[in-house]
C-alpha cells in the first residue's frame, strides 16, 4: 500500500541513525580497551600505533555523534578503511579492522533494506 512502512518501525531513518552510532561508539570502546591486552599480548605497541588508536576512537566518538548528516556514513566507511591502513602499525589493528569492517558492512546493508 503506498504509504506504508516497509520495515514497520515507527521511526526508520532514527532506528538506522541509532545502529550507526551504536556500531561506532562500540567500535571506540573496544579500540581503546585494546591499548593493554594488545601491549601485553602482543608484541611492542610503539607510539605511533597508539596515537592512531586514540585518533581513531575520537573520529569514532565524533562520527557517532553525527550520523544524522548523510555523509556520516561515507565518513564511518573512510573510518573503517583508515583501520585497516593501521594494521601497518601493528597486525592487530588489522584484526580489529577487519572485524569492525565487516560489522560496518552489515549496518550499512541493514541501512540499505530499511530506508530503501
Amino acid at each position: 500500500m503506498p504509504g506504508q512502512r516497509r520495515s514497520g518501525l515507527r521511526n526508520p531513518a532514527g532506528a538506522v541513525r541509532g545502529l550507526g552510532a551504536g556500531t561506532l561508539a562500540l567500535e571506540a570502546l573496544v579500540l581503546l580497551l585494546a591499548i593493554q591486552p594488545i601491549r601485553l599480548v602482543g608484541g611492542e605497541l610503539g607510539g605511533a600505533a597508539i596515537a592512531a588508536i586514540v585518533t581513531l576512537a575520537v573520529a569514532a566518538v565524533a562520527l557517532a555523534g553525527m550520523m544524522r548528516r548523510p555523509w556520516a556514513w561515507h565518513a564511518g566507511t573512510v573510518l573503517q578503511g583508515a583501520l585497516l591502513l593501521s594494521g601497518l602499525l601493528h597486525w592487530s589493528l588489522f584484526a580489529l579492522g577487519v572485524i569492525f569492517s565487516l560489522v560496518w558492512a552489515y549496518a550499512l546493508h541493514v541501512r540499505r533494506v530499511i530506508l530503501g
